[in-house]
């Protein structure tokens, strides 16, 4: 049985020749071709070359001349099906399976074609009706600036508002298989089917090899109707497998490694008419792994541009932080960042293609993207703000599946978080986080004001000494949280020693007064220390006792999540040097226990 010629077109196109060949002889860029040693004769002087543009490879000592299955063909000496599966594989493509079922599905599809393309071909000549019937739609089209020549190339049509052509289609083919397209719904008061796309432009959405399978509706008269509207998904059209125009763009694949990647329809429509051809859309859906996956088959380096407004740059950010695990040195992505306000079309048309082209000059690797929409969002005076700005970014670092990129990322990222800390101090003193607020207190705002005006303290000497102070004046209450006070052990030895005797005289049945009298003379300077250094009294000042309870229980699990971030800080340090599945497993533990505390 033969494969299905659609089966292998794809194939062929998600592979280039040079990235198949690549595999098997070492090849040099020559203008448009690759060059390389024949694997078919022994030479010395290279005589075979690859065209992917053309998608063949020519060995001129020999004569052997073919595609991809050809030269799987010859250099493995394998049968013709074997490099079909080899290469689908490679491709990242089911397999072919020849049955009855397959059969009827292949059939499915060609009516399923050639129904979209008649109903396609029949609404874009409305826009050219001869005595102008459309010339609202044809009016609006003009108005975005789209000339015949780019209309006719997209095959752009208009759906006028109750039309007869689903009567014509029946002619052809049956009602069960018009169904299958979702061109139509049925009305269920007067059992007729309706048009999806009345009143609307027509954007024919392609497969990789040109044929339309689905198509984007956008409404020419504003009101209470959705702008765009999608054909929902059927049996041959996923929304998250789909990217529009990318049958055109690719065969831009031979002049460069970067597509533009836009947000709707008209954006495409309108950057390819002014000479940008690599241009595609991710059909109407949030970029998935999939289609990401689609578009480094072609292009390794994509650069995603949405709209300038707060919500196109949340899209981005979004889009950013979920394929951002996907990454590797072959496979990046790139943002642009339009002005406020703008998006692709509209930039174009004030800017044209060379203003188009010099802003794109400025895009940013993604990490880079991720790095700065965060710290605009963040008051880089503010060590808590940057405390939590470091968590998230070493946890999207994680995320990283190649283990090498993983490192070095990562590296950089701590690299430039050393240089944003705000306070002059040692970088495990910055890397202590503020405590958590409840109910009404002011523990960071107070907290914030300490670090301020005690730049000679350390982050836990803080903590250390609000534990402390509650301890000295607030002994019962205090007492209440021994078993968690003796858990947990301070950094100064001289506070760690302070809070050990006053526990063990508390163990003995000694009240504060007597305390107070124990400690006084050995603990004096530090006590003064503490008074003098700890704001904590703020905060506490005319608080009731379950208040400072649950102050006090506050400062002990921060105290704790700090013990964590240090051992975290420290196995960071040792994965930066060396990556071991250990080290990497108790990170993700230790993590993991941090998020739930």
């Amino acid at each position: 049985m033969k494969y299905p010629k659609e089966y292998l077109d794809e194939i062929k196109l998600r592979l280039k020749v040079s990235q198949v060949v690549g595999k098997t002889i070492q090849l040099k860029k020559r203008g448009k071709e690759f060059i390389g040693l024949s694997p078919f004769k022994n030479e010395k002087s290279p005589s075979f070359t690859v065209n992917d543009e053309k998608e063949f490879y020519h060995c001129f000592s020999s004569g052997e001349h073919g595609n991809i299955f050809d030269f799987l063909m010859k250099t493995k000496s394998i049968g013709f099906g074997e490099a079909v599966r080899t290469l689908a594989a490679e491709a990242g493509m089911q397999p072919y399976r020849f049955s009855n079922f397959d059969q009827k599905k292949d059939l499915r599809f060609q009516t399923y074609k050639n129904i979209f393309k008649d109903y396609s071909n029949y609404f874009h000549q409305q826009l050219f009706h001869p005595n102008n019937k459309n010339k609202e739609a044809s009016d609006y089209l003009s108005k975005r600036g789209l000339k015949k020549n780019t209309i006719e190339e997209f095959q752009l049509g208009y759906v006028p508002w109750q039309n007869s052509f689903y009567e014509e289609l029946l002619k052809k083919y049956s009602e069960e298989e018009i169904n299958l397209t979702g061109l139509y719904y049925k009305n269920d008061k007067t059992g007729k089917y309706i048009d999806r796309f009345n009143s609307r432009i027509l954007f024919p959405v392609n497969n990789i090899t040109g044929d339309t399978i689905a198509f984007g509706g956008r409404i020419i008269r504003e009101g209470k109707l959705a702008k765009y509207i999608n054909s929902p998904e059927t049996e041959f059209y996923k929304k998250g497998n789909m990217i529009f125009n990318l049958d055109k763009a690719k065969d831009t694949r031979s002049q460069t490694d970067e597509v533009l990647i836009v947000e709707g329809y008209m954006d495409v429509v309108s950057v390819y008419s002014s000479g940008i051809e690599n241009v595609i859309a991710n059909s109407g859906t949030a970029l998935t792994e999939r289609q990401i996956s689609l578009i480094w088959k072609f292009f390794s380096n994509p650069i995603i541009c949405l709209d300038g407004d707060e919500s196109g740059q949340k899209a981005a950010l979004r889009i950013a932080e979920k394929l951002f695990p996907l990454i590797n040195e072959n496979n990046k992505i790139y943002f642009s960042i339009m002005p406020d306000g703008a998006d692709p079309d509209d930039y174009i048309k004030q800017n044209g293609k060379d203003g188009l082209l010099n802003l794109l000059k400025e895009k940013e690797i993604i990490q880079s993207f991720i790095w700065n929409y965060h710290l605009s969002k963040i008051n880089q005076n503010n060590p808590y703000e940057i405390s939590k700005f470091e968590k998230e970014i070493k946890s999207l670092s994680y995320s990283i599946q190649d283990e090498t990129l993983k490192k070095y990322v990562l590296e950089d990222f701590l690299e430039k978080i050393k240089r944003l800390t705000p306070i002059q101090s040692s970088r495990q003193d910055f890397k202590y986080t503020p405590y958590k607020k409840k109910k009404n207190y002011q523990i960071l705002k107070e907290t914030k004001l300490l670090h301020q005006k005690r730049k000679d303290l350390s982050r836990i000497q803080i903590v250390e000494f609000s534990i402390l102070f509650i301890i000295l004046n607030y002994l019962e209450i205090a007492s209440k949280k021994i078993e968690e006070l003796s858990n947990i052990r301070f950094l100064s030895e001289k506070n760690e020693s302070l809070k050990n005797v006053i526990i063990a005289y508390t163990a003995e049945g000694n009240d504060k007064r007597a305390i107070s009298e124990k400690i006084n003379k050995s603990y004096d300077k530090i006590i003064q220390e503490i008074n003098e250094n700890s704001n904590i009294q703020i905060i506490v000042k005319n608080k009731n006792e379950e208040d400072i309870l649950n102050l006090l229980d506050e400062l002990i699990k921060d105290y704790k999540e700090q013990d964590n971030l240090k051992k975290i800080e420290s196995l960071e340090q040792k994965l930066i040097n060396n990556l071991d599945e250990n080290s990497y497993s108790e990170l993700i533990k230790l993590k993991s226990q941090l998020n739930r505390e």
